[in-house]
């Protein structure tokens, strides 16, 4: 099986056979990486779905109709206003046959990888030498299918037509109200599917007779598979599956995103849904794909979905074309596209910034960074992303952009006067203007520095400064950042176990001091997570120095207040308590911050252990708490957990979160609440709002710190976040051994 998985061809021809046998046979392998027992994946290529926009003309009374592109690339939209072509992000008028400029067009075809156009009185080809021009005589005609001998069935909304060798062979007109909606030629029964207002027909061009099998309202759309013995059909009220011989009802599917269908087509073995709240794909395996909201859709409202080149997905809409295009890349691909776009995009002054702010939505041309209050601990993120990479391909360009994102962080701790304190933010003094009591002019009278600094903040600062001192192959780099471990670490011993601000005060958040932290009803989450982060703050700083004080007020902190127990308590204990006014705030409800606070610095609580006895203990407890979080399937708490050298760490499933990370990481409005195939729980402390929690491509874009089981999101496509929510789990796999190099 490994030589199976190591031949894949990984060209950018690489076929879909390829990477489907990839994911069916599977790419884990026990091999050598960090601990011996773990397995590791072999970083083969998959299909990356992306998204490629074409507005259509802000014209009034523009309808798109139909969608469709032909065996030379061609991509051609019909509308009431004439054929449109996609065209540098619109959709522009198609003159490429000046002839048909001045000709309505009724319906288009993709008759054997070839365009049909249906006109009032004929249809025809410019393919096959233009030979193919069939007269007919509807005056209401709408919708055409033709067969493997050019033999065509017409329909208007009242009545039919079928044209053989350019005569008309039969016709008929529909009784009553009922009106014809669609058509399809199935050549393993060599007749013709209908659908109407009253239900599904058939066509028997033999006996030229037309039935009606069954009686059904709200059907909208018709589906003739190709790879498949049944019929599908769309309606109002779900997907019906028919069999084929019969026409016979045999199941109607509900377990699907939308039900309201308003069409259908197949593209290679895949059927495609598209509804008023967006498309979605059903594969072979029944798994369902959904793709609606702007990150996929121009809007949501799908009119017509046709096969597009190289197997990609034309989805029309009210308002434009969309194009789903699979692209073969690897997880080292992937990165790189992020490490792109976030060297373009989200650097300030060093600082690897979340705050990507537009002033047009979706329009990155309008995009800005700003500071954030979280700063040092994004820049941390990055930072440690850029130490795995170059640990692990020694690229000068990964450890220049480390360097930077130090400088960034060190100035922290040096703009602001208070020895060992570090700063939230900087920016230039001109525009530091929200949030002024925050806000303290630096020396440099050109700069300003926030302050009321948090925990989480520290938790960067240790996650950097130790990397850097472990990874960095400068002595001088390493000898800052264990300077900057140092004053840090005194600054919180010599205030009590609290980080103090320009005022003389605690911080509201960093606050590591035994009668504010046993404060806490045993069950409230702070309580644990403050012991577990000094612990791991005083232990990194005992590794570097080797200063005994630290190693000392540590275990002061174990023996005469509880803090080992504190931080030892299991996460199933964690709970709503509301015995004071701070910890019903703190507990109303689970903390996802919080999680990204413990994971970060279980990396230091863990490497860094006084000794063999506790680090064991601390196995055990990053152990207990990555239990909990299983269900959400982030691969960076997974990560976490394997540095201790777990043999069972999810790694199929952190496979499957990079692979479905979204390329485009602008925050959309995206609502999932309405889907049917998504099973929905009653709320609960930990707000985990589904069964099993949904794709990163399917959900709003959050970073590791939020619950990714929030299905609904109005974001509005004013900023964009930043692509280390990516490399950091990526590059740490790598780091780890767990996920091994492009093959």
């Amino acid at each position: 099986m490994r030589n199976l998985i190591q031949s894949l061809d990984t060209s950018p021809n690489i076929s879909i056979l390829s990477v489907v046998l990839s994911l069916c046979f599977g790419v884990l392998f026990s091999a050598h990486s960090l601990h011996a027992q773990q397995d590791f994946y072999v970083d083969t290529v998959f299909l990356q779905d992306q998204s490629l926009l074409f507005l259509a003309p802000e014209t009034n009374q523009l309808s798109l109709l139909k969608v469709g592109s032909d065996r030379n690339d061609n991509v051609q939209v019909l509308s009431n206003q004439g054929l449109l072509a996609p065209v540098a992000q619109n959709l522009k008028p198609d003159s490429h046959y000046a002839f048909m400029d001045d000709l309505e067009i009724l319906d288009i075809e993709v008759h054997h990888n070839q365009f049909f156009y249906l006109a009032p009185t004929y249809l025809f080809s410019n393919a096959w030498a233009g030979k193919h021009l069939i007269e007919h005589s509807l005056t209401d005609a709408h919708e055409m299918a033709i067969n493997d001998q050019f033999d065509a069935l017409v329909i208007g909304k009242q009545g039919i037509q079928y044209i053989v060798d350019n005569t008309l062979a039969w016709d008929a007109a529909m009784t009553g109200n009922i009106e014809l909606l669609d058509v399809a030629y199935d050549s393993s029964q060599a007749c013709f599917w209908l659908i109407s207002s009253e239900g599904l027909h058939r066509f028997n061009p033999q006996s030229a007779e037309i039935n009606l099998l069954l009686p059904h309202e709200g059907m909208t759309s018709l589906l003739v598979p190709d790879h498949d013995v049944h019929i599908l059909v769309g309606s109002t009220k779900g997907l019906l599956v028919l069999d084929r011989a019969t026409g016979t009802l045999l199941k109607q599917r509900q377990d699907l995103p939308s039900i309201d269908i308003s069409c259908l087509t197949e593209i290679g073995d895949q059927v495609w849904v598209g509804t008023s709240h967006g498309a979605y794909r059903i594969k072979s395996d029944e798994h369902v794909d959904y793709y609606a909201s702007r990150r996929w859709l121009v809007d949501d409202e799908v009119q017509d979905i046709g096969e597009g080149p190289n197997g990609s997905a034309l989805i029309l809409t009210r308002l434009g074309l969309s194009q789903i295009t699979y692209t073969p890349m690897t997880l080292l691909d992937k990165a790189m596209h992020f490490e792109r776009q976030v060297r373009q995009r989200h650097i300030r002054h060093g600082f690897s910034s979340s705050q990507f702010t537009m002033s047009t939505p979706g329009d990155l041309s309008t995009g800005s960074v700003v500071d954030s209050d979280n700063d040092g601990l994004w820049t941390s993120m990055y930072l440690a992303s850029q130490l795995f990479r170059y640990e692990v391909t020694k690229s000068d360009i990964a450890y220049q952009n480390a360097l930077e994102a130090f400088e960034a962080m060190e100035r922290l701790n040096t703009i602001n006067p208070i020895e060992g304190f570090l700063a939230r933010s900087y920016e230039r003094r001109s525009y530091a203007k929200h949030d002024l009591d925050a806000w303290h002019k630096a020396e440099n009278e050109y700069w300003d520095w926030k302050g009321t600094t948090s925990s989480d903040e520290a938790i960067g600062h240790y996650l950097a400064f130790s990397l850097l001192a472990e990874i960095s192959p400068d002595s001088e780099i390493k000898e800052r950042a264990i300077n900057l471990i140092r004053d840090m670490t005194d600054h919180i011993l010599e205030h009590d176990l609290y980080l103090v601000d320009i005022d003389g005060k605690p911080t509201r958040w960093a606050r590591w001091n035994p009668d504010y932290v046993n404060g806490f009803p045993e069950g409230v989450g702070d309580r644990k997570l403050n012991s577990s982060n000094i612990t791991g703050f005083l232990q990194t700083a005992y590794h570097f120095t080797k200063d005994e004080k630290y190693r000392d007020a540590a275990f002061e902190l174990f023996e005469e207040h509880g803090y080992l127990k504190n931080l030892m308590k299991p996460m199933e204990e964690i709970g709503n308590h509301k015995s004071d006014s701070l910890s019903a705030l703190l507990s109303e409800h689970w903390n996802h911050s919080d999680d990204e606070m413990y994971f970060l610095s279980y990396w230091y609580l863990y490497h860094y252990a006084f000794n063999p006895d506790l680090k064991e203990q601390y196995r055990e407890t990053i152990k207990n708490h990555w239990n909990i979080e299983r269900p959400e399937k982030d691969a960076l708490w997974n990560f976490c957990y394997a540095m201790t050298g777990a043999s069972e760490f999810d790694l199929e499933e952190s496979i499957w979160y990079l692979r479905e990370f979204p390329m485009d990481l602008i925050e959309y409005t995206i609502t999932n609440s309405h889907r049917l195939d998504i099973k929905k729980l009653p709320p609960n402390f930990r707000n985990q709002t589904t069964t099993e929690v949904l794709p990163p491509d399917e959900k709003p874009i959050y970073k590791h710190n939020t619950n990714t089981f929030i299905i609904d999101r109005k974001g509005g496509a004013r900023s964009e976040a930043s692509g280390d929510i990516y490399l950091l789990p990526y590059w740490f796999g790598r780091y780890l051994g767990v996920i091994g190099k492009k093959e």
